[in-house]
């Protein structure tokens, strides 16, 4: 078995930075067990697997593919990061020469369209309603002690807890808040959330760049501590935070240590646009 793979930074236009993603281009169909054995050996929070969806179909003329994404743990319904990695690695290194691609995944058929300055990636978006403090309490303390919460929802779409701190924190606050993974799947071991989003109101730009909100996003039921950018975690935050700040375009960051942005976009048909950059940053052949 050789199958082409590369490395590729998402939601950044500098290497080493943003969130990477292994890509692997897949000619034929691939025994089942080996997409997870794969996405161990990688270690990274995502591995995607392009697929061919007919033998007639070449990786640089076709525009529709089948795409999975592994962590090193488990299989999941949706990733943004690897989504933009894969976009990226046909866009630009394959040459595909296509504007828009189509993917079809367990999310359903989600696009990838070239921009000037990235790429677009078209996602549903997922609505949040009301959670109930007591019902999460031990979540929130084991993971984030006292710290001030101002609002909690829930997305039960993508069984994502977003916790909303203290209008009176900042960026810096976000950034080096120690957050205790380690015994989250103790406390919440129901199934019903696989995901925490951390999530703090921007701030007027002045001696910095100006963002409408921050995030940090921690999904150690997926096998995933903490996740340097999450595009799927945006299609939770665009939602939130559009119907708080009454926007319908923003921009974003997500303050782990390597840190990515992202331009987000409200649809009128319940979508959401998410552009970002990506380098790539490795290439080579995986053999076994």
């Amino acid at each position: 078995m050789k199958l082409p793979i590369f490395v590729v930074d998402a939601f950044t236009a500098r290497a080493f930075r943003g969130n990477p993603a292994a890509v692997c281009l897949l000619e034929n169909k691939l025994d089942e067990d080996l997409h997870q054995k794969i996405a161990q050996e990688m270690n990274l929070s995502e591995t995607a697997f392009i697929q061919k969806l007919n033998p007639t179909d070449n990786f640089t003329q076709s525009s529709c593919f089948g795409l999975r994404w592994f962590t090193p743990a488990s299989e999941v319904p949706l990733c943004g990061h690897a989504t933009l990695a894969s976009s990226a690695v046909l866009f630009y290194k394959i040459k595909n020469t296509n504007n828009i691609l189509t993917f079809v995944t367990l999310s359903g058929e989600l696009k990838a369209r070239r921009a000037e300055d990235g790429i677009i990636l078209d996602f549903p978006l997922y609505p949040t309603y009301p959670q109930e403090f007591h019902e999460v309490e031990d979540l929130i303390k084991m993971a984030i002690g006292n710290t001030l919460v101002q609002d909690i929802r829930y997305s039960p779409d993508t069984r994502k807890l977003l916790v909303r701190l203290s209008d009176s924190y900042d960026r810096s606050f976000l950034e080096t808040l120690k957050v205790n993974t380690e015994n989250l799947l103790q406390v919440e071991n129901t199934g019903k959330v696989r995901g925490l989003i951390l999530t703090l109101k921007g701030e007027a730009g002045g001696q910095t760049q100006a963002f409408d909100f921050y995030s940090r996003y921690f999904a150690p039921w997926v096998g995933v501590a903490e996740d340097p950018v999450t595009g799927s975690a945006h299609t939770v935050l665009g939602s939130y935070w559009s119907q708080v700040l009454g926007k319908q375009e923003m921009h974003a960051f997500q303050c782990s240590p390597r840190g990515g942005e992202l331009y987000i976009s409200l649809r009128p048909e319940g979508r959401i646009d998410i552009k970002g950059g990506a380098t790539l940053v490795l290439e080579g052949t995986l053999t076994a």
